[in-house]
């Protein structure tokens, strides 16, 4: 039988997701890896730096430029940028992020712990 820490308590738990049509659009590794975009000016360096191979990082870029019907990468021979469309989808995300966050920590206040 498997013990349990006293201070054991029940948390209520969730991923955060902006969907688009109905599908996964963006979350954490998706902002992170623009963030590196942004911060690289390369897909390649921004994959490195997250330990991702280039074709997962250039997939997802790939993925989130045709949801959005525009780029939100844009790349040439002088690398990436992020583009405005970007820019405000990650801070919508973190201003959306932060809100479920906080949503997440009241909804686990008066979870009952285990008993005594």
């Amino acid at each position: 039988m498997a013990t349990r820490s006293k201070t054991a308590q029940l948390k209520a738990d969730g991923r955060f997701w902006l969907t688009l049509d109905g599908r996964n659009f963006l979350g954490r590794g998706r902002v992170e890896l623009l963030h590196r975009i942004r911060e690289t000016g390369s897909i390649s360096k921004a994959a490195k730096a997250m330990k991702m191979s280039y074709k997962a990082a250039w997939d997802a870029v790939d993925a989130m430029n045709a949801a959005w019907q525009s780029p939100l990468v844009e790349s040439g021979p002088s690398g990436s940028r992020l583009t405005d469309d970007a820019e405000r989808l990650i801070a919508a995300y973190q201003k959306a992020e932060s809100r479920h966050a906080a949503f997440m920590e009241k909804l686990a206040d008066g979870l009952p712990g285990p008993a005594s």
